[in-house]
């Protein structure tokens, strides 16, 4: 069977293809923000493929020309915003509307974002978000050390990542540490001037690729991912899988079965990580429990197994 993906998203599409048995074909039609890229570059590419089946990421502009040019059986796949924000866009809006409507399965990367999908389109699922175990995978957690390494992993988005208020917490920690962070997002230089205010000794980073992640996870005491919207984002499950103790906020009542707290504020958030980082008994099982979870659900062989239950319905 010859599937067709289109566009990726944190590198699920990618990491999905990994793990797909050897009787998919898999032809992945990737594009760049770039405005000849994603817009005429990508209708040519998406008008002249063949396939079985079209798997397409996000419900904007590529999945609408998916639809127009007639392809089909159209796999629709939500992450978020697209959802969460651009739904309601008086732009762009009805595109995703259209999608949501006309694809033949809607699947949604957030429990958060189900009940939206399903007002528009019956057949919408939850899919949780894959790593790649071949990437991510735990390492015993460092030595002892005066000086305790934290990383902040999450692109520095005030309103839907938090990042500032994990940087509020950590300027009441009073356990020694050094901060490493990626200088990404759109309030990165926000996120340095509000470091630098507070005094911290925060290294901000340049971007790495999705394969040296894994490092930065596995060089840390402590992985801090969001204090946002309360969903549960692609670090937190990668630091998890890792071997990581993780400080992320959730949103308790869509993941129910997560091993991460709903952190109410900040004070809250200064107690657990201060907690992993003075007791390393209760690091230790916070790192066992959060395996044990990403393990059964979030595991991209798990997953591939469940998009090709998925697939084999259009066959």
């Amino acid at each position: 069977m010859r599937i067709v993906m289109v566009n990726d998203c944190a590198h699920v599409g990618e990491t999905l293809i990994k793990y797909l048995p050897e009787e998919f074909k898999v032809l992945h039609l990737k594009r760049s923000r770039k405005f000849f890229d994603k817009t005429f570059r990508i209708a040519w590419k998406i008008l002249r493929s063949k396939g079985d089946l079209y798997h397409v990421h996000y419900l904007l502009q590529d999945c609408y020309l998916t639809l127009k040019f007639g392809k089909r059986p159209v796999i629709g796949h939500a992450h978020g915003s697209d959802l969460r924000e651009t739904l309601h866009s008086r732009k762009w809006g009805w595109i995703v509307k259209y999608n949501l409507r006309n694809c033949d399965k809607i699947l949604v990367a957030q429990p958060t974002i189900l009940e939206i999908a399903k007002e528009y389109n019956e057949t919408a699922e939850y899919f949780p978000i894959p790593y790649d175990p071949k990437l991510f995978y735990p390492k015993p957690l460092p030595k002892e050390r005066k000086i305790k390494r934290i990383f902040l992993a999450s692109k520095h988005d005030f309103k839907i990542k938090g990042t500032d208020k994990f940087l509020y917490a950590l300027a009441k920690v009073n356990i020694p540490f050094e901060l490493k962070t990626i200088n990404y997002g759109k309030d990165a230089q926000k996120a340095q001037t509000l470091a630098k205010k507070l005094g911290l000794k925060a290294k901000f980073i340049n971007k790495v690729p999705h394969e040296k992640m894994n490092e930065l996870y596995w060089e840390a005491d402590l992985v801090l991912g969001s204090f946002g919207v309360g969903q549960l984002d692609t670090v937190a499950i990668e630091a998890m899988a890792c071997g990581r103790p993780v400080v992320h906020h959730i949103v308790k009542k869509f993941y129910s079965n997560c091993p991460l707290e709903q952190i109410v504020s900040v004070r809250e958030c200064v107690n657990l990580i201060e907690e992993f980082l003075m007791d390393k008994k209760i690091a230790q099982k916070q790192v066992q429990v959060q395996f044990t979870y990403v393990k059964s659900v979030h595991a991209a062989s798990v997953l591939a197994n469940k998009l090709v239950e998925i697939i084999k319905k259009f066959s």
